[in-house]
């Protein structure tokens, strides 16, 4: 629970509030400020005079939302006034950042007339590309932006209404799938008939409900024919003839509840009258109509939602607004309709189906989470919502016809995976290519939930067959308590294998002269790492992870005494793909060679650029020591700027340099100022250093203190692929680690 003192201290330490400005393009030189501004502005806005759609392509407009407010329904604190509800408006700003890669400007209106608002959005259209409408009350905010999207040509949605609906219809659709019942006959009640209640009910009318089985509740009861009411045009269409004057009487026999209301408004008897396996949706914050305890208690087969993160099925409007509006912004939408809301829901219940990354697992402090009752949606933290919901959401735009701007939108998905980062986009290239023949990959640490949970995406994903060993029972145990769907995975276990012998054999055979009897080849073939890597050996298989459970000699001393090195090569070596968030350096060797010679670095470092060209990032090597080209002479230095003169020998077609301290290698311009005769002209992006001591500190650092994800580590030097899976890495790493197996057997 957070302090007061905890929420002005975060507002107030440092810069106040919670954003700023960045300029995205250099302002350092008189050069650049010309071109920033005048006379180099004049350009772009004679060509957006000629062409108004050039405004797209010459100014940020495609990737600036308005979020709009006068502060009159701020949630749960009411109408608190323009200025009050300013860091409200900033706080979504974050979350469009942070979410989708928005730039937000936010706008406090200090007025409560609506034809106010709508003036001042239709007066910003030039500059914005959308307009988020937040925390007006209703029924005004009806009104503003029906009003606004008649009359605007970009998209406009208040997130309030929608984003509520959103996300709790595509809860409401999984819920249903759960319990078995068909949305056209279930019965619905609604508790609030503002904003959001409208909203809901609208939206699921459209997925399906029939309007007959709805009744919705205002601040004074169910809202009937005849009540005596004057009920405004939007209330009127959810009018009832029905004997239910309570929410009490409402909820007998009803299937669904769906509160955005007020807290404690529905009780445990309430809920006991509910038809079989009820849906409670209770939304209101920061306190449910029924709170998740009671609720349970009263009723141990329902399945409940609230707006709580301390529960599970939290309806969150952070899955839904970001997403939508980016997905609208890059088609150039002119709205945001019906058929566009209806992708977003589809593609966040089809999303909650799918196996979770365990980083989305581990930020919510659990080991998994599995589509069912306590799970109908995704969590936020889950970056695949970005590619899946803004896809949607684009391809409604383009089915509806409001899309300026069409795209293809497989080359979009990729586009959206670059926004979460340029190392997603890498490895989805990587994984393209793995599926695109799909080879054998054995996992011999079958007693391991992650390597199970990883096997069964490798398989779901097309990127390969995967094998697990182990004893059958023992495997399937581990499923069965994790919820794994093992369905075409081939379970293996080396003690019953009638290969068992003649692996046995293989491995005497290699290794008699080496301390190996028959007896104990045969011994050894029961652990399932040798008996993996003999698969490897006698073609059984194309490629062999191992390590989660174990450590790393452990996977590395049978892959060496079973697996012969590639031609030309001396020795084995490992790196690692250090991925940033717009970037992606290849280090090495970093688990291996303790004090490699000249000879041997130039080896990795030919071997790290045939990785890295599989990772298609073309090699810029730096080779690293703490000497810049001869300035501290050393046998340490002295052999690094061997191994560099025998890369230019071996391999004179990859750029190479050095020797060179880690600075220099980064920055271009001091080192075309500084060493003019360098042959490296930008930034390298495969380091090769000088020992393990360095290599290991390096990647180890760049991980933990900058944040860089490690994808590895990598094995270059054997004939066929072994890697090694380090004890902390989730599915998704495994899955990763799975794909470059596989592109690795494929050669």
């Amino acid at each position: 629970m957070i302090t007061k003192q905890q929420a002005l201290d975060y507002h107030s330490v440092g810069k106040c509030g919670k954003v700023e400005v960045q300029p995205t393009k250099p302002c350092r030189t008189q050069l650049d400020l010309s071109l920033a501004y005048t006379p180099g502005v004049a350009i772009p806005c004679l060509e957006i005079e000629k062409n108004p759609v050039d405004v797209y392509k010459y100014t940020a407009k495609g990737n600036l939302v308005a979020v709009v407010t006068n502060g009159s329904a701020v949630l749960g604190l009411g109408n608190i006034g323009a200025a009050a509800g300013k860091p409200v408006m900033e706080g979504k700003g974050v979350l469009f950042k942070r979410f989708a890669d928005i730039d937000v400007f936010d706008i406090e209106l200090d007025t409560q007339n609506p034809d106010d608002i709508i003036k001042a959005c239709q007066l910003l259209e030039p500059t914005f590309g959308g307009i988020n409408l937040e925390d007006i009350k209703g029924p005004e905010c009806f009104y503003i932006e029906e009003t606004l999207k008649k009359t605007m040509n970009i998209p406009v949605f208040h997130d309030d209404q929608h984003g509520t609906a959103i996300i709790s219809a595509a809860a409401v659709l999984n819920a249903l799938e759960v319990v078995e019942k068909d949305i056209s006959k279930v019965r619905v009640v609604y508790s609030g008939a503002g904003a959001a209640g409208i909203a809901c009910a609208k939206l699921y009318v459209s997925l399906g409900v029939k309007p007959e089985n709805l009744l919705m509740a205002d601040s004074k009861g169910i809202m009937y024919e005849g009540r005596g009411d004057k009920f405004n045009k939007y209330k009127q269409q959810f009018v009832r003839k029905t004997d239910c004057r309570t929410l009490a009487d409402a909820l007998v026999d009803a299937d669904v509840f769906v509160g955005v209301s007020a807290k404690d408004l529905v009780s445990k008897k309430m809920v006991k009258t509910m038809a079989k396996d009820p849906i409670l949706f209770a939304m209101a914050n920061p306190d449910p109509e029924i709170t998740y305890p009671d609720a349970v208690d009263a009723r141990p087969d329902v399945i409940i939602a609230t707006g709580r993160s301390d529960y599970p099925n939290q309806v969150n409007n952070v899955l839904g607004f970001p997403y939508i509006f980016r997905g609208a912004l890059d088609v150039h939408a002119t709205a945001i309709n019906e058929e566009m809301k209806i992708a977003a829901v589809k593609a966040l219940a089809n999303l909650a189906k799918q196996d979770v990354p365990d980083e989305v697992a581990q930020a919510y402090g659990v080991d998994h989470f599995k589509f069912g009752r306590k799970y109908l949606i995704p969590k936020p933290f889950d970056h695949r919502i970005l590619v899946w919901e803004a896809a949607a959401v684009a391809q409604g735009a383009m089915d509806t016809g409001v899309a300026q701007n069409p795209v293809d939108i497989e080359e979009y998905k990729v586009e959206l995976a670059a926004r979460i980062g340029e190392g997603r986009r890498i490895m989805r290239a990587v994984t393209d290519k793995a599926k695109s023949n799909p080879k054998k990959i054995v996992f011999p640490e079958g007693n391991s939930s992650r390597i199970l949970r990883a096997a069964h995406t490798v398989l779901q994903e097309g990127i390969g067959q995967p094998v697990v060993l182990g004893i059958a029972e023992d495997v399937k145990k581990v499923a069965d308590e994790h919820e794994i769907d093992l369905d075409g995975i081939q379970i293996l276990d080396p003690i019953a294998s009638e290969k068992r012998q003649a692996y046995a054999r293989r491995f005497y055979e290699k290794r008699c002269r080496k301390g190996i009897t028959l007896d104990k080849a045969n011994w050894i073939m029961r652990d399932r790492t040798h008996f993996g890597i003999m698969m490897l050996e006698m073609g059984d298989c194309d490629a062999v992870l191992s390590g989660v459970t174990t450590d790393y000699p452990t996977t590395m001393r049978p892959a060496l005494q079973i697996i012969d090195l590639a031609e030309g090569v001396t020795q084995v070596s490992g790196m690692f793909a250090m991925i940033q968030k717009d970037k992606v350096y290849m280090f090495a060797d970093t688990t291996v060679n303790i004090n490699p010679t000249a000879e041997e670095l130039a080896e990795i470092a030919i071997g790290a650029a045939k990785i890295a060209r599989q990772f298609n990032i073309e090699p810029r090597i730096a080779m690293l020591s703490f000497s810049n080209f001869g300035s501290a002479r050393s046998p340490e230095s002295i052999k690094v700027a061997k191994a560099t003169k025998l890369v230019r020998e071996r391999a004179p077609e990859l750029v190479v340099e050095g020797e060179m301290q880690a600075d220099t290698a980064m920055l271009p311009e001091y080192r075309q100022k500084r060493y003019p005769f360098s042959t490296m002209k930008d930034a390298a992006n495969v380091f090769i250093f000088p020992d393990l001591n360095a290599g290991n500190i390096a990647y180890k650092l760049a991980q933990r203190m900058g944040g860089l994800e490690a994808v590895g580590p990598i094995l270059m030097g054997l004939s066929k692929p072994v890697h090694v899976l380090h004890p902390t890495l989730g599915v998704n790493e495994i899955v990763d680690m799975a794909a470059i197996a596989v592109v690795d057997a494929q050669k």
